[in-house]
């Protein structure tokens, strides 16, 4: 069995322990978990190029979400991929009904949870820290930064402070690629999920009033990488 096969099982067992673990809250639902195993899924998911366990366990979420009522719009899912570098598009809109990615670009994390790479996450206020976990988008507002928009934490003790810490999309001129060219990296918030101004309007008017979001990093499920290496 070789490493990638191997890292594909673990994966998938580890999402499994995982929603096992959190079934006390009902984080996820199973129903979702048989997409898995659906080859033309798997092949959908490495074309866009995100993590498999990212989008799988949005999958989940985005499923919660649309079994309780609390979706106005089951046609799209948003998925922050923090297992990547902040120099690397990593915020992506996926129309799920035609299996077709809306939009892929950069988003930033905050001040406090690393550098280039997001290590460290928070539901504490004035943590300056992102936040992990399942969100639903909410409503639009004009304010410091411009035309922003709410988003309310779903899973309990990871993000639900998200709205008393101020925590929403909006758009910074730090979000750039010629940030990027003179820094090495974009720059960071005080742990909202900043976007590129040119293309903060277009993203909020998508995804905004009842859409699931889902920001992920390998921290959310019981493997890590130190474990893998360690794999025959």
């Amino acid at each position: 069995m070789n490493r990638s096969l191997l890292f594909t099982l673990f994966v998938l067992i580890s999402i499994v322990v995982f929603i096992g673990a959190t079934s006390k809250t009902s984080f996820y639902d199973n129903e979702s978990m048989d997409i898995v195993n659906n080859p033309s899924e798997n092949s959908f998911v490495n074309s866009i190029n995100i993590s498999q366990p990212a989008y799988y366990m949005a999958l989940n979420g985005f499923y919660q979400l649309k079994t309780k009522g609390l979706l106005r719009n089951d046609s799209l899912i948003t998925i922050i991929d923090f297992s990547k570098t902040s120099d690397q598009d990593r915020f992506y809109i996926i129309d799920l009904k035609n299996e077709k990615i809306l939009k892929r670009t950069l988003v930033a994390h905050g001040i406090r949870s690393g550098s280039n790479q997001a290590k460290l996450f928070s539901n504490k206020n004035r943590s300056n820290k992102s936040s992990l976990g399942l969100f639903l988008t909410n409503e639009t507002y004009f304010g410091k930064h411009g035309y922003s928009l709410r988003i309310d934490g779903m899973s309990k003790g990871l993000n639900d402070n998200a709205r008393k810490r101020a925590i929403v999309i909006h758009g910074a001129e730090y979000v750039s690629r010629k940030y990027i060219h003179y820094n090495g990296r974009i720059g960071r918030s005080y742990g909202c999920p900043a976007l590129p101004i040119e293309e903060t309007t277009e993203i909020i008017n998508l995804i905004k009033n009842g859409t699931c979001l889902y920001i992920y990093h390998p921290s959310l499920i019981p493997i890590s990488k130190a474990s893998l290496e360690k794999l025959p």
